[in-house]
């Protein structure tokens, strides 16, 4: 058995995404954050540097990492691929079937769906393998050309176009930047509307809120330009990929000049029948392949089947080639993502059924994967991924409007016989966990930690515990309810862990798992969510965990005091303020219990030996980041 280490100084981590563990981060339920999707979605936030005056296309790439495959970078490794290998190469993150290409709506945004739609687009950057920012100059370039006010121009790709062979323009970014919901275009939500139901069902929101007037640009041109209202610490990850808005456009009976001009006149009437199909026309509900011509590509791989793409239900989906793709052509041509329970991964790889997989990290996972023997590789090393419980606060829930219930539950939680059990044997260096936004194995993570926690939940404390449980009134025997998704046998040793403390103190917990991460989560039918959330390099990504009326807050916490600390992290470029800021936040959320973080997750991924250039991601992005560059040994 070949055994691969990697570890990388991470240099920041913000925006939350969630994970399949992430395997959706890799070894959980999947959710994404900022919001990409991921069950361990999570983009933590940490120190990303603040911009300077040189152009961000030419400094990007140039903090680099430890890793060693891109010549001493973290970014992608230039292997002069020109032409494509006929042959297939097999995936797995986890269960969970492919909702559809759009994965940033409510419901999509987790690691399950971004895994395969990120293989179908592209744009101007993307995250190495410690989360630093690389720009695609095969698909544009950005810089800043005012810092006051802070002044970016993009620049597309002359030979950028949609599968159709439409080139990708101004359009798909004024698009994009709507769907963002802006307060410009649509007035501010009403605060105590619980019912109100933005335009589009985006998990996204800053591009509309820190750039009011919109990218500036002309009808199909390939420049534009976007002026921030205050300064942005995240300005790299704001634009990425779009998506068509020609097909948006004819799909809503208009055409493309009438879309642009719509949004451009702030007309809410004519944009919302586009937003309806943003919401659903990328969506995949009766699970069967989409029309390539609505789910067109703009990066290396396809859903159309004649280059071989195929959708079994329940069983796997099938990317082929993308014949307009301008960049790199990928190395093999077919990629299959099935969706396999990670307690069947290892027999599957071990079976030729899948040749990479991403499992739940667990000791006895990582021991069967070493038994395979020298046919195998496993790699193995720290993600941006941490695990947690949230809190539902919902009306009815033994934790609304009860500080005390919501204590006696973390003097119970046994956080430290969680990782000696469960991920010390997997990584002898894991600790418990003590903060949201920074990891373990970050520099400032101490000094962090001192700020924001007193370590009063370190250890299970089961007489202040019960102390605690008396005075919230509760009942004994009161039912908690702890929700994931199903399939994760170490959230089931969790919760097994969980149970036997905390039914100690009065409380009975039930282990309610069920399918699909994303679908617990909005069901509110739990009053624990244990799940995790995988990051990747921002500052502000992690807001829409904590805000009030946050995407990502699903047990709806109410807290004045972090969402004016998000505000003011979220305007500015200066670092010291930033950390004070993110203090303020983490103090509030240990003091009035939002969630309790509990470990940060290791990652494993195993592989078939005769397949070159995998590389092992921390960020939510997962191993399949360069899977176009994945090739089968002749």
């Amino acid at each position: 058995m070949k055994i691969r280490r990697t570890t990388m100084a991470i240099v920041a981590a913000g925006a939350l995404v969630l994970s399949a563990c992430t395997s959706g981060t890799s070894d959980d339920d999947p959710t994404t954050g900022d919001s990409a999707a991921t069950e361990d979605d999570s983009e933590d936030a940490d120190d990303t540097a603040a911009p300077d005056d040189s152009d961000a296309t030419s400094d990007a790439g140039e903090d680099e990492g430890d890793g060693e495959e891109a010549g001493g970078t973290t970014g992608k490794p230039d292997l002069g691929i020109t032409e494509t290998k006929q042959d297939n190469i097999s995936y797995s993150v986890g269960a969970d079937e492919w909702a559809g290409l759009n994965a940033n709506t409510s419901v999509t945004n987790s690691v399950y769906n971004a895994v395969i739609s990120s293989r179908l687009s592209s744009g101007f950057q993307y995250f190495g393998t410690d989360g630093t920012i690389y720009p695609d100059t095969d698909f544009g370039t950005y810089e800043v050309t005012s810092e006051d006010p802070l002044t970016v121009e993009y620049t597309i790709s002359d030979d950028a176009v949609w599968e159709d062979g439409t080139p990708i323009t101004y359009n798909d970014y004024l698009f994009d930047w709507v769907s963002n919901n802006p307060p410009s275009v649509f007035g501010e939500p009403p605060a105590d509307d619980e019912d109100f139901v933005p335009a589009f069902d985006n998990v996204a929101t800053d591009w509309g809120l820190y750039v009011p007037d919109g990218p500036q640009g002309e009808l199909n041109g390939k420049t534009f330009t976007i002026e921030y209202s205050d300064p942005y610490p995240d300005y790299e990850l704001l634009v990425g990929a779009s998506f068509p808005a020609h097909v948006a456009a004819e799909q809503s009976g208009m055409t493309p000049e009438e879309l642009v001009t719509a949004i451009q006149e702030k007309d809410v009437d004519a944009i919302a029948p586009a937003a309806e199909f943003w919401n659903t026309g990328w969506l995949s509900p009766e699970k069967t392949l989409p029309d390539p011509a609505i789910a067109q590509s703009s990066g290396p791989y396809s859903v159309d089947p004649a280059g071989g793409a195929e959708w079994s239900v329940g069983e796997y989906v099938t990317l082929g080639p993308n014949a307009s793709y301008w960049g790199p052509p990928p190395a093999t041509s077919n990629l299959t993502f099935r969706f396999a329970s990670p307690e069947t991964h290892v027999q599957a790889l071990s079976n030729g059924d899948i040749n990479v997989v991403e499992p739940q990290a667990t000791v006895d996972t990582v021991q069967q994967i070493q038994a395979l023997g020298d046919a195998f590789v496993l790699d193995v090393g720290e993600t941006m991924t941490f695990e947690h419980v949230d809190y539902n606060f919902a009306e009815g829930s033994p934790w609304a409007d009860n500080l005390a219930a919501r204590e006696a539950f973390a003097f119970c939680l046994p956080r430290q016989q969680i990782v000696d059990n469960l991920v010390k044997p997997i990584d002898e260096n894991a600790v418990v966990m003590n903060s949201r936004e920074v990891f373990p194995f970050q520099e400032n993570y101490e000094d962090h930690v001192a700020k924001i926690y007193d370590g009063r939940y370190d250890e299970v404390d089961l007489e202040q515990a019960k102390a605690k449980f008396e005075e919230s009134g509760l009942e004994e025997g009161t039912q908690v309810r702890i929700g994931y998704g199903e399939g994760n046998q170490r959230r089931v040793n969790e919760v097994a862990l969980i149970k036997a403390s905390c039914d100690q103190v009065g409380f009975e917990i039930v282990d309610a798992s069920a399918p699909g991460l994303g679908d617990v989560l909005a069901s509110g039918d739990w009053e624990i969510a244990l799940f995790a959330w995988a990051g990747s390099g921002t500052v502000t990504g992690s807001a829409f965990w904590y805000e009030i009326d946050g995407p990502g807050n699903f047990g709806g916490w109410v807290n004045q005091a972090a969402d004016d600390a998000w505000g003011v992290i979220s305007t500015t470029l200066d670092e010291e303020v930033q950390a004070e800021q993110l203090a303020i936040v983490e103090t509030e959320a240990w003091n009035d219990l939002h969630s309790i973080p509990i470990f940060s997750h290791p990652g494993v991924v195993g592989y078939d030996a005769t397949i070159d250039n995998i590389i092992k991601n921390a960020t939510q992005t997962q191993a399949v980041w360069n899977a176009e560059q994945w090739v089968r040994q002749d």
